[in-house]
């Protein structure tokens, strides 16, 4: 390489340094440092006032991302949903004397079975236990288990364009067993019983799997269904027609009674006050704390965008357990 090259490939290196650094620079900028610093109640979250009020206060809890068990998380994917905080976030505003009415903000494409199963469940037992009214505001996607969550609210609000519905089941894996044949690649497996390697990807699959595995998902199905019928108060004919696994707009999920109204967060928010009677709300909005590797993984999501994905590292990390049944709105 002649001295110019080398010249041309230092400046290269300089510039994307500094990018790099006015960027995370940009992102402290931009931070909110008073929610970051500001020492939680619980240690764990805070709350930060969206709306000043005297009256009734109401607390917004935001679902974001996938709905999986991924406590411990990466560096890329820190900034992203936490289902033991959520969990401890909503049953603190279920068991807050001081919270007169939640409202979960959700932007998911869906995700764990049992996840979602979970979250729905501990609506259902605050509306019960504590006689809270809980509303839904859909965000971009509330898709699939962000749909299953939703049916238990007392009231779901989508944007005209928000992408919900998916409702059904999938499980899905890769296989490379003809791959593995064509290279001479030859696998070993010893297993205690016939289906102790079901989904295996290194040999196809048979029928009997194939039916195993088919009523497992049929059950789960099901079990999605039933929580519909009795959240939204439809038929179940009605919502098997519905729940083909298509994705709907916010309007289409209107018209076919899925969603209550349209509108935005504020709206939500208007919309339970009137409901309810309540005059001059305090709106307040659960944050976690400051956490540097959590600040860190979305200031290199910010800077590099999709291009984290290049390397597979999501996809990684989703199927790091394995083949699962997941309540997701998969592209």
């Amino acid at each position: 390489m002649n001295a110019k090259r080398w010249i041309a490939l230092g400046v290269a290196v300089a510039l994307f340094v500094v990018s790099i650094g006015f960027q995370f620079v940009s992102s402290l900028a931009a931070a909110d440092f008073d929610s970051m610093f500001k020492v939680p109640t619980n240690q764990e979250f805070t709350e930060k006032v969206i709306e000043s009020g005297s009256g009734n206060k109401i607390a917004v809890l935001e679902l974001q991302g996938v709905i999986q068990d991924s406590a411990g998380g990466s560096l890329l994917n820190s900034g992203g949903y936490n289902h033991d905080k959520f969990m401890k976030m909503l049953e603190t505003a279920g068991e807050d004397s001081s919270v007169s009415g939640i409202i979960l903000r959700i932007n998911t494409p869906g995700g764990g079975v049992v996840e979602s199963d979970e979250i729905h469940d501990l609506v259902v037992e605050i509306k019960k236990k504590h006689n809270k009214p809980i509303y839904v505001s859909m965000g971009n996607t509330a898709a699939s288990g962000g749909y299953y969550v939703s049916a238990a609210a007392d009231k779901i609000v989508a944007h005209p364009a928000t992408l919900t519905g998916s409702i059904g089941v999938i499980m899905q894996s890769i296989n490379y067993a003809e791959f593995a044949n064509n290279h001479g690649i030859k696998f070993n497996t010893i297993k205690s019983g016939q289906f102790k390697d079901i989904m295996s990807p290194s040999r196809k699959m048979t029928d009997k799997e194939r039916e195993i595995l088919q009523t497992m998902i049929d059950g789960l199905y099901a079990d999605f269904v039933e929580v519909i019928v009795k959240g939204r108060d439809m038929s179940e004919q009605k919502v098997r027609e519905l729940g083909d696994g298509r994705v709907y707009t916010g309007q289409q999920a209107k018209n076919n009674g899925l969603v209550d109204a349209l509108g935005s967060l504020d709206d939500t928010i208007a919309m339970m006050e009137k409901d309810n009677d309540w005059s001059n709300a305090k709106v307040v909005k659960y944050t976690t704390g400051f956490q540097f590797n959590q600040f860190l993984g979305g200031t290199m999501q910010s800077m590099f965008g999709a291009r984290t994905d290049l390397f597979g590292l999501t996809e990684i990390l989703r199927e790091a357990d394995g083949p699962r049944a997941m309540y997701l709105y998969s592209k």
